[in-house]
């Protein structure tokens, strides 16, 4: 793919060095087995672009073995403002387009272009690592699914969710509906997207947005103590025991039985060869 070719679709996907990644607004530190994901445009309250999609589907695809717990963030006073409104001008976002030029790239290219939006958000859930969004401030729209991307939300007591798509016209598509119905139940997911309203920390807490609330300058360590805890446990139980945790709610009982007892199987074979 030519570099043009990749502009227009929206995507990077060739080049995620730390120089192309700070062109875009992003910063990816691997340290040991904790890899941390920074949103990195603090002057534009990190909005997110078809360039920020594609670098973070990069980074997934990239990931060294190694690490066990990603964790995402954003510089400055917010975690993410959502999308960035140039995206909605007819000039767009220089280099990338905007909605209005997407449109006129047929269906199934455009189908495309979303799934690979997604992409960037989708890896976040994989059985090997466990994600933490450390969220302060705004996370709306983008922001809010990104956060809900991630396995846990650590958010500092500032925290502003509002799923904003609705209010602009559009639905949420960066695969956060899903968790969102999951987390607060489907009455709560349609007051909260079907109104755009804000959700801050003391409620994101009660309906179970988020896993603890604490200080805004506290943020950093409770994620750093969370990571530590992640880390105490075995790995490869770690890894078996997510994956029969997301597959629970697609299953029977007889069924979450029966994995249940093949992931315990292969972790007792593992343990005493």
């Amino acid at each position: 793919m030519t570099e043009a070719e990749a502009q227009q679709r929206g995507g990077y996907a060739e080049d995620v060095s730390a120089e192309r990644l700070a062109e875009i607004g992003l910063r990816c530190e691997v340290d040991g087995e904790i890899a941390t994901i920074t949103l990195d445009r603090p002057d534009k309250r990190n909005a997110q672009t078809f360039a920020t999609w594609s670098a973070l589907a990069r980074i997934g695809e990239s990931l060294p073995e190694q690490v066990r717990v990603v964790v995402v963030k954003g510089e400055g006073p917010s975690f993410s403002a959502g999308i960035d409104l140039r995206m909605f001008t007819p000039e767009g976002v220089p280099g990338q387009g905007s909605f209005s030029s997407a449109v006129k790239i047929g269906d199934a290219e455009f189908e495309q272009r979303i799934r690979q939006a997604q992409a960037g958000f989708l890896w976040l859930r994989r059985p090997e690592i466990v994600s933490i969004a450390a969220v302060q401030g705004h996370a709306i729209g983008a922001g809010f699914q990104l956060a809900l991307a991630c396995d846990l939300r650590i958010v500092a007591d500032d925290v502003a969710f509002c799923m904003k798509e609705p209010a602009l016209g559009l639905v949420p598509d960066l695969t956060g509906t899903k968790p969102l119905v999951e987390l607060v139940g489907l009455a709560k997911a349609i007051d909260i997207c079907l109104t755009a309203r804000t959700v801050h920390a003391d409620e994101a807490m009660r309906i179970g947005l988020a896993e603890k609330v604490v200080a805004r300058g506290d943020l950093s360590q409770a994620v750093r103590d969370k990571a530590a805890e992640l880390l105490s446990t075995n790995r490869d139980a770690a890894v078996a025991t997510k994956r029969l945790l997301q597959g629970a709610r697609s299953r029977t009982l007889e069924e979450q039985s029966v994995a249940e007892g093949l992931e315990q199987a292969a972790r007792i074979k593992a343990l005493f060869p």
